[in-house]
């Protein structure tokens, strides 16, 4: 973090904990998202738009723009499948990798050993490894399910799982050694969009979250520096 970013009321500690989602289809537009709120965003999420769109090539540009890269695949294959998949993305340079914990401990397990293994060869440093619980957009998952995907996620050796806010301290209470990924951050008075538990950046983070992924609140805002800087007073709020 620069010196000029923090006399500017940027807090290094919050940066570092919010990821900036560029859900877009176009690697041009991602860049100049990317380039225009890094000040604000220590992490950027590549989800299956943008690599769809533009595949590995996504991850080195938007790298190279300072940020660690949440690639957000939710990968569910047979274990096999997603062993293969997840090591030929871990040499990419990734520090985060998510899979749907639906697909169950031993498709988690083979997930995470490929994702380590992928790392190694490329003498990278192990990426987090995250078990995806209950989307944000399904409010009528039965109660039972995220603690069993949670347990799933510890069982297979995940480094953290993805929940709602609403599920963080339960979450915790299953499975506290996991790191903390909530999606769905909405400011005040904004439209949930298909965000059917979302949660402002205090709440998240006062709640427990270890990473708050952040992308139309800021991306699609009529101000994005402006809705940036409205998610860091938001998350500073939770001391």
């Amino acid at each position: 973090m620069t010196d000029n970013a923090t006399e500017t009321g940027i807090e290094p500690a919050i940066r570092d904990r919010l990821a900036l989602a560029l859900d877009v289809d176009d690697l041009v537009a991602a860049i100049r998202l990317g380039r225009t709120l890094k000040e604000y965003f220590g992490v950027a999420k590549i989800g299956l738009e943008l690599y769809s769109a533009a595949g590995p090539e996504a991850i080195g540009a938007i790298s190279d723009l300072g940020y660690k890269i949440f690639l957000d695949l939710k990968l569910h294959d047979i274990p096999t499948t997603v062993g293969k998949a997840a090591r030929v993305l871990g040499a990419f340079g990734v520090q985060y990798l998510t899979m749907h914990a639906h697909g169950g401990v031993d498709m988690l397990r083979a997930g995470v050993q490929g994702l380590e293994e992928g790392a190694s060869n490329a003498g990278l440093e192990a990426p987090q490894s995250l078990a995806i619980t209950v989307l944000t957009s399904d409010g009528d998952a039965p109660p039972h399910i995220m603690p069993k995907r949670v347990m799933l996620a510890a069982e297979a050796g995940c480094s953290g799982i993805v929940c709602a806010v609403g599920d963080l301290e339960e979450a915790h209470h299953y499975a506290p050694r996991l790191t903390r990924v909530t999606p769905g951050i909405r400011l005040s008075g904004d439209n949930a969009d298909d965000q059917a538990r979302a949660a402002s950046p205090g709440d998240a983070l006062a709640g427990g979250a270890d990473l708050l992924v952040v992308g139309r609140a800021v991306t699609r805002a009529d101000d994005p520096i402006a809705a940036a800087q409205a998610i860091h007073a938001s998350a500073a709020s939770a001391g």
